[in-house]
């Protein structure tokens, strides 16, 4: 198979800057009511956790390795495996959104804040394409 030539790509200016701030809105928000839907999807699991084990328990007569064991401070936990195809499994609650650890949001929040700065005070009416794949993957 052939190398093709590198694609120079000229993209104006001011569509990557507007695309760059949109972007750095959306990681805001995006931050901003991440502790919310973090709780939302734990709360989501947890419900979906007593419903399966409200399946498990009545598909129980099926039960291989049944074991119980009792802690010292009294609480008690069963274990038991149904074999495949005992019970239908409901869909698992999915992350239907993008979660930041604090280093993250920090470091790509000033990469696009510093490249947005940058874009501004060129005279340039294009971006470059080693500008452009620089800052490609928050576009």
């Amino acid at each position: 198979m052939s190398r093709g030539k590198a694609i120079n790509v000229k993209i104006a200016t001011t569509k990557v800057i507007k695309a760059l701030e949109t972007k750095l809105a959306q990681i805001n928000k995006d931050k901003a009511n991440q502790a919310n839907n973090e709780a939302k999807h734990d709360k989501a699991v947890k419900a979906w956790n007593k419903e399966l084990a409200k399946l498990a328990m009545s598909a129980i007569n099926k039960a291989e390795e049944l074991s119980a064991h009792t802690r010292y401070n009294g609480e008690i936990t069963v274990s038991f495996s149904l074999p495949k195809g005992a019970i239908e499994l409901p869909d698992e609650p999915q992350k239907d959104f993008t979660t930041y650890h604090d280093w993250q949001y920090r470091e790509m929040i000033e990469e696009i804040e510093n490249a947005i700065r940058i874009l501004k005070m060129t005279d340039e009416e294009v971006v470059s394409t080693s500008t452009y794949n620089a800052i490609a993957r928050y576009l």
